[in-house]
């Protein structure tokens, strides 16, 4: 096992699950959706303002694939310039030759590029409205079984990352709708905390059910069935790592209706998820399921591009499946952080000789 992968939780069964993935073939999957729950102020640095929230899901999904975007002119960055955390998920996926599938599940602006088309609309503000009708959340979660059993039966390990703005907020209202005692991460260093606790509450005060499908329908957001669907039919098949923080955790938790293998799953996610004394996603994943979480010990804090090093000091910590992303390559090719980290910033230089052209 690689010394950059720490495991928490269930360190046996995660020892055992990180054992029999040595030298394996992986299959990188990213989810992309949306939910208007974003364009609250101060809940996502998510895009470079609030107009182009929509295109950063997209955006994301070109540029893993293509090193940059087509349906907007520039990378999706934080308002002061830090990158997508698509860039270390590209830099691990090439290091590592590991393909990826896109998986359109509600976004709001399509890729252009190749992808699953499942047809559901994005989310709404949970803060006005329900986020879906319930037999969206029906559809995601069918449509999703299907995807995870044409992966999974590909691969000895699917990967299966995400990417939607506001997506920690939904997260955090599906978790404590389901009973969860969750405090979840954000994109900033200041993490609005009590901002989510409010959008929270007041919108599950206006439900009565504690049906797992009509929580996520009145306060999710079309990604968290969609991937409960792809986890119960890819992890009967073969393993799988639920790569990302929060948003995985609620997906988790919805899944305990859907289904799922649990000696194939794991949670994978960067150390600076793991260590965020805002969030405790650890502590989350434990009151779900006995399921190991998978740490990355990135190298970002040692790099020389302030863009990269403010992941390590709190800023966006996860998102486009970076960590899961990581860990993968870390098993399949024995690539070490510091390594990973040079591709990162070669990466990052790429982008900016495109933005002076």
């Amino acid at each position: 096992m690689s010394k950059d992968i720490e495991v928490f939780g269930n360190r046996t069964r995660g020892q055992e699950f990180l054992d029999g993935l040595g030298k394996k073939q992986f299959m990188f999957s990213l989810v992309i959706s949306y939910t208007d729950t974003c364009t609250i102020p101060g809940i996502t640095i998510a895009g470079k303002n609030p107009e182009l929230l929509a295109y950063t899901p997209p955006a994301d999904a070109e540029f893993l694939n293509f090193g940059y975007c087509r349906c907007i002119d520039a990378i999706p960055m934080s308002p002061d310039g830090k990158p997508t955390p698509g860039l270390l998920t590209k830099a691990a996926l090439e290091a590592a030759s590991i393909p990826n599938i896109i998986i359109n599940a509600g976004s709001k602006i399509v890729p252009k590029l190749p992808y699953f088309e499942t047809g559901l609309d994005y989310g709404k503000n949970i803060a006005v409205e329900s986020a879906m009708p319930l037999d969206s959340v029906t559809q995601a979660v069918e449509y999703g079984r299907m995807i995870g059993r044409t992966l999974g039966s590909s691969t000895d390990c699917l990967v299966i990352g995400e990417t939607i703005p506001g997506g920690t907020t939904t997260a955090q209202a599906v978790l404590t709708g389901l009973g969860i005692k969750a405090k979840v991460s954000s994109s900033m260093p200041e993490n609005p905390a009590s901002l989510k606790n409010k959008i929270t509450n007041d919108a599950l005060a206006k439900i009565k059910s504690t049906n797992p499908f009509d929580v996520v329908a009145a306060v999710g957001d079309p990604m968290i069935p969609t991937v409960a669907g792809m986890l119960s039919t890819a992890s009967s098949i073969t393993r799988v790592i639920l790569a990302g923080g929060t948003q995985m955790a609620a997906v988790l938790a919805f899944s305990k209706i859907t289904g799922y293998e649990k000696k194939n799953v794991a949670i994978g996610t960067t150390s600076y998820v793991v260590d965020d004394n805002t969030a405790n996603l650890v502590d989350t994943i434990k009151q779900i399921d006995d399921i190991p979480v998978l740490s990355a010990k990135l190298a970002l804090k040692d790099s020389k591009i302030d863009g990269l090093k403010a992941f390590a000091d709190g800023f966006v910590k996860e998102g486009v499946g970076a960590g899961g992303a990581s860990i993968a390559a870390m098993l399949k090719i024995g690539i070490d952080s510091k390594h990973l980290l040079e591709l990162s910033e070669t990466e990052y230089q790429n982008i900016i000789l495109q933005s002076q052209t």
